[in-house]
């Protein structure tokens, strides 16, 4: 039996997954799953979704369009009774933002069921869904997630060992993908050879949890065990971690997204061995041993930027401060139809502290540059606020070309750095002085090998081949 519902449609504004397995049949896990998603919300504000599996029922499914709150209201989350399960909080990159595509996507296939969460995108998937639409598969969301759930059920037909399935899937996808799948009974997680998307596990009493980032389990008091290693399918037997490592994986390069540490993570997980946190804060102080700059006060734009401006501030010696006091009650800019209307979404969600800019010659730290539409606009509200100078301090290179791996980036002719000008990007933007962390610093800054970083948006050399007709989707959150 399979019990699928939706919640409301409410749009409101990168993806975060969870997978939990009780050693105990008789334990529920859906909270567990809700808190880890909830420690993940940063993650995905589009949708939301769990699936669990009981004895009784067989699997149970529920998401929902908005944040995690609002999808799982009304103790919504009682329903889904179960000792495994997986959830899903969603930033759409491949497939709009609507309520089929949220996930976990879910089907069923000889008399079994499937459920799926992902994390990442699938470049060739253009491809595969043409090839399974000409075999007959019906597709109801425009997710490359929709196509994982079908290539498992046609690679079943060939053989019904999952293991070999997840084999024989990997070699036909291209792209980044953190995986967590049920299989009626069974918890599966994947993470793609390259190792693009985070993946970590976790164990706590009769539990284990596997999730995007490690602040999932301190949310819920689980004890943090390794990372997922790049090609490698985890599975549970005998109340023990099973281990396969894909065959594509000894030929691939590692490809950790650089973002993850400059921008997506939470600053209090550490991915791939890496605090974040401390990555950031060397951020800050490469910028300063890069770019010294004479002022009065260094401050962020909040919140990624906290840390890296922090680091600037204890390099300099300059006091930190704060300028800008973000509404977090704002959704993300992008979604305005109008130019005019990003502008003023904008300046809802910063608003300027007048009693500490007011005649000040400040560095502004910043994550990244990408549209430069919300930089340029910042700038302004600075300068209306009496700011004397303005120092537009970057913690990452120069960004130059689309991610095509999930990260939603603008097309190339419509980055900044693409098309302009270190002094043109200056003169745009209206600071009076403008500097990007170099590439060696960025890695230096992270301390993983740059021959083991995905830099393509800043190097333009992409770790896998791109389609000749892909075109990256256009979610602006920058």
């Amino acid at each position: 039996m399979i019990t699928i519902s939706y919640g409301d449609y409410r749009l409101k504004d990168k993806c975060g997954i969870v997978g939990i397995q009780s050693k105990d049949p008789s334990k529920d896990i859906s909270s567990s799953i809700y808190y880890g998603l909830h420690a993940l919300q940063h993650r995905g504000q589009e949708s939301a979704g769990i699936a669990t599996y009981n004895d009784r029922n067989g699997l149970n499914h529920y998401c929902g369009m908005g944040l995690l709150v609002d999808v799982f209201k009304d103790n919504k989350i009682n329903e889904l009774n179960g000792n495994m399960g997986i959830g899903h909080v969603r930033y759409s990159t491949t497939g709009k933002s609507k309520l089929e595509n949220s996930q976990p996507f879910v089907t069923n296939f000889n008399d079994r069921f499937i459920a799926i969460a992902h994390n990442g995108d699938i470049i060739n998937s253009a491809k595969l869904r043409k090839e399974l639409i000409a075999e007959g598969y019906e597709f109801v969301s425009d997710t490359d997630s929709e196509i994982l759930c079908y290539l498992i059920k046609r690679e079943y037909a060939k053989t019904h060992d999952i293991i070999q399935i997840l084999e024989n899937i990997s070699k036909i996808i291209v792209g980044s993908y953190s995986l967590v799948i049920l299989v009626d009974d069974d918890l599966y997680v994947v993470r793609d050879p390259a190792g693009m998307k985070p993946l970590a596990i976790a164990e706590m009493d009769d539990l284990y949890i596997v999730a995007s980032e490690t602040v999932a389990f301190d949310v819920i008091g689980a004890n943090f065990i390794r990372d997922i290693e790049p090609g490698e399918i985890v599975y549970f037997n005998n109340n023990e971690i099973q281990s396969h490592i894909l065959e594509k994986a000894s030929s691939t390069p590692k490809a950790h997204c650089m973002f993850e540490y400059v921008y997506f993570a939470r600053p209090d997980s550490v991915i791939d061995g890496k605090n974040v946190y401390q990555s950031r804060l060397k951020i800050g102080e490469a910028l300063y041993k890069e770019f010294p700059v004479d002022a009065d006060v260094i401050m962020p734009v909040p919140d990624s930027s906290i840390p890296a401006a922090i680091g600037y501030s204890r390099a300099s010696g300059i006091p930190y401060g704060e300028g800008l006091i973000k509404n977090r009650y704002v959704g993300r800019t992008f979604i305005m139809p109008t130019q005019e209307e990003r502008e003023l979404a904008v300046k809802l969600k910063m608003n300027p502290l007048v009693s500490e800019l007011e005649g000040k010659k400040i560095v502004l730290i910043d994550d990244s540059i990408v549209r430069g539409t919300t930089s340029e606009s910042l700038i302004e509200i600075l300068r209306e606020a009496g700011a004397k100078e303005i120092h537009l301090m970057i913690g990452c290179p120069p960004v130059i070309a689309p991610c095509y791996y999930g990260v939603a980036m603008a097309s190339k002719d419509e980055l900044l750095a693409a098309n302009n000008t270190l002094d043109e990007i200056k003169e745009n933007l209206g600071v009076d002085s403008l500097g990007y962390i170099s590439l060696d610093s960025l890695i230096d800054s992270i301390g993983i090998p740059g021959d083991e970083l995905c830099l393509g948006c800043i190097t333009e050399e992409y770790p896998t081949e791109i389609p000749s007709d892909l075109e990256v989707e256009t979610y602006y959150k920058f």
